[in-house]
């Protein structure tokens, strides 16, 4: 797979858990190097929603057409709203790679889950995700895929993490997220 430098990339991440209802960000970029749009919605802080959220802003977005690769912030939204990583690639037919800075402690979550609803059916859909991989150099990343082989994720990663280890469509997004609280706003930069 030949990956230019400007591929368009879809980042997307989610807002601080102040209220039930979490905004999450979209960061339309090409490649690393340029902002081509904002995206945005609401799920519900530890709901069942985020997957077919994150579908629905995908699909009815104007940059839908170009969107080469979506990243996602990790595989849980809004608290433990899971995703499923594997029914976004089927519904849009864009390659996924959920990014992390640390390695998940899947038994920790295993835990958290039990204060919640349909524990069973949260556990599965962040076990689909599948394989977790590291990146080999700098601080590392660590990186689940659907849609896509994993050589062709890290050049990716690699090519888009222009200013730091994360990727600059999820750090931007990252950004734009922690400056949005629904309903309110604070004025702080």
């Amino acid at each position: 797979m030949h990956i230019k430098p400007e591929i368009r990339i879809l980042g997307i991440d989610d807002s601080a858990l102040i209220h039930e209802k979490v905004v999450i960000i979209g960061a339309f970029f090409r490649g690393g190097e340029q902002l081509d749009g904002i995206l945005s919605s609401v799920i519900t802080k530890d709901g069942m929603d985020a997957t077919d959220t994150i579908t629905s802003m995908v699909l009815g977005s104007k940059h839908y057409g170009q969107i080469k690769v979506i990243m996602l912030d990790g595989v849980t939204f809004g608290g433990f709203n899971p995703v499923d990583i594997n029914r976004i690639f089927e519904k849009t037919n864009i390659p996924v790679i959920v990014c992390m800075r640390s390695c998940p402690e899947l038994e920790k979550i295993k835990l958290a889950l039990d204060n919640l609803p349909e524990k069973e059916k949260r556990w599965a859909i962040i076990n689909k995700a599948g394989k977790i991989y590291k990146t080999k150099t700098g601080s590392p990343i660590y990186f689940q895929l659907s849609g896509i082989d994993k050589e062709a994720a890290l050049e990716i990663i690699r090519m888009s993490s222009t200013h730091s280890n994360i990727p600059e469509p999820l750090r931007i997004a990252h950004l734009v997220a922690t400056g949005v609280v629904l309903g309110e706003s604070t004025g702080k930069a």
